[in-house]
């Protein structure tokens, strides 16, 4: 899912944003990685190649991210709040040994009646979380 810097300016233009250097280096981070960083690995990680960042400004830029739909919060973990650049509908699995975490395509399973919930719920979404072991902690 790698894009071009001009792709990720446009499409950061095109939901109303505006480019901070802060808000693009965020932004094309979560593109390029599959495993669903927490607000303290991306400052980490983005502060060493651009040491000016702070932990508000990471949570202001993922904030903004999120409320233009570029950028979702994944909760796969008691009080870990991971983001995922990856907005389509995907599960889940979540190795119990390694923590890694990977995506699951949303068709893989079939989808949920909600019709056998009981009268008065309302949902409006969910989500798969498979947990166990990777090949690589299995082997």
């Amino acid at each position: 899912m790698h894009q071009q810097t001009s792709d990720i300016t446009q499409l950061l233009k095109s939901k109303g944003l505006r480019v901070t250097p802060q808000r693009f280096a965020v932004f094309a981070s979560l593109l390029k990685r599959t495993d669903h960083p927490t607000a303290d690995q991306l400052l980490q990680d983005l502060n060493q190649d651009f040491p000016v960042s702070s932990q508000a400004t990471i949570y202001s830029s993922l904030q903004a991210l999120q409320a233009a739909g570029l950028v979702r919060e994944v909760l796969l973990e008691a009080g870990i709040t991971r983001y995922d650049a990856h907005v389509e509908e995907h599960h889940h699995f979540r190795c119990r040994s390694c923590g890694a975490i990977e995506d699951i395509p949303w068709n893989l399973f079939s989808p949920l009646d909600f019709q056998q919930l009981r009268p008065g719920l309302q949902p409006d979404g969910y989500e798969v979380t498979i947990h166990g072991v990777c090949d690589r902690c299995s082997s």
